[in-house]
């Protein structure tokens, strides 16, 4: 009779992945928020285009001389995600990380209502949008270190579906024996 592997519980194989998700955020991309920016989420979004996927100082170019109004704001995100990513990588040179913007996105806030005069006596509804912007600068060269991360965590979890199986398979050959 072969001897039988010992089961992990799941509550061990819980704590594993989510220490393996912690070790992965402290290493892994830098992520910047600006909430309630006092602009139209279609307006950010045009400047928001021009910096997805490029380098960043490549970005920190074009946010520099880019006329459109939240290109300010996002310059100083930009530096603020930046110096994020420096704070948790304190033993890499900013010059030897190769960084660049791995996702922007800007999502709609709230809405303030306001009310303008009309013709005759009325009132036309005005919206004054503003918006959310999400901003994560990662390196080129840390990428391959977070895949490698995600698969050993894929690694533990389907040795423990196969222990699984195990169990179950001895389980029921004792079952059909007796």
């Amino acid at each position: 009779m072969e001897p039988v592997a010992k089961k992990t519980k799941r509550s061990v194989l819980k704590r594993e992945k989510r220490d393996a998700r912690k070790e992965a955020a402290k290493k892994g991309p830098s992520v910047a928020k600006l909430k309630n920016v006092p602009t139209s989420p279609r307006k950010m979004r045009l400047v928001a285009d021009l910096i997805r996927g490029e380098r960043v100082s490549k970005a920190l170019n074009i946010l520099k001389y880019e006329p459109k109004v939240g290109s300010p704001k996002l310059e100083k995100l930009l530096l603020s995600a930046i110096s994020g990513w420096e704070a948790k990588h304190q033993d890499v040179k900013l010059e030897d990380a190769d960084l660049y913007v791995k996702e922007i996105f800007v999502d709609g806030g709230r809405i303030l209502k306001r009310l303008r005069p009309a013709p005759q006596g009325r009132a036309h509804r005005v919206r004054k949008r503003s918006n959310h912007v999400t901003l994560i600068v990662d390196s080129l060269k840390g990428a391959s270190t977070e895949l490698a991360v995600t698969e050993e965590v894929a690694k533990t979890e389907k040795v423990a579906k196969t222990e699984k199986a195990a169990k179950k398979v001895t389980k029921t050959e004792k079952e059909t024996k007796a």
